[in-house]
């Protein structure tokens, strides 16, 4: 019987944080950069939420919206400056290793990310290692922590959730609504933060990962 690992992509495959972190840096300063990278965590959640939007323009939106707010202008033609960016933001060090295990362990792998059908094929080919499924916001029309990726994800595969984990980097969007669907899930605390007793394990990156899962589900 089939093992599916899913995982969030941006921030668990995907640095996103130097990413984005870039981007500002190139448009409004080293300096100014690590504060304003901490803000703009807090605005994404409050753009997607408002309504359906491509992922592009929630990039874009969330954008234009911290340089408003603190005061920054941005250069010309600027704006979408982090979604031109995206296909190039690097996978962490530790994540083809420990995927090409999971394959070769004979776990089946999705992505279920907050993201468009463009940039997600952009990512999957930095990271290098196919997956068997991939559901993105585009898709089902909503932004984690909404359930429709998971929902969509069973849909398509009928996998059994007794042998199905969740891997991901944040408690807010992926951690939080597998707990509230009796999923198991596996937590990378890549940020060393506090821990938290809603996932089965907890790691500091993916290169334990492939024997927590089996600890999780046997073969």
């Amino acid at each position: 019987m089939s093992r599916w690992a899913t995982f969030d992509c941006y921030g668990t495959l995907i640095d996103w944080n130097a990413g984005i972190g870039g981007v500002l840096e190139r448009l409004f300063g080293v300096e100014q950069a690590p504060r304003l990278l901490e803000r703009y965590h807090e605005l994404e959640p409050e753009v997607a939420a408002e309504e359906y939007r491509p992922y592009a323009a929630v990039l874009t939106l969330t954008l234009e919206r911290l340089a408003q707010e603190v005061g920054y202008g941005f250069p010309e033609g600027e704006s979408g400056a982090l979604a031109k960016s995206l296909p190039d933001w690097p996978p962490f060090p530790d994540v083809p290793e420990a995927l090409e295990e999971l394959r070769r362990r004979g776990w089946q792998l999705a992505i279920l990310s907050n993201t468009d059908r463009d940039l997600i094929a952009a990512s999957e080919r930095r990271i290098g290692v196919p997956f068997d499924l991939t559901v993105v916001a585009e898709d089902v029309g909503s932004y984690k922590p909404a359930t429709g990726h998971w929902q969509r994800f069973f849909e398509l595969t009928t996998a059994d959730r007794d042998r199905h984990v969740h891997v991901a980097a944040s408690l807010f969007h992926d951690i939080a609504p597998a707990a509230e669907l009796g999923l198991t899930s596996v937590w990378i605390n890549r940020l060393g933060e506090p821990t938290d007793d809603r996932p089965a394990r907890e790691l500091p990156d993916l290169a334990g990962l492939p024997d927590a899962l089996d600890d999780l589900v046997e073969p």
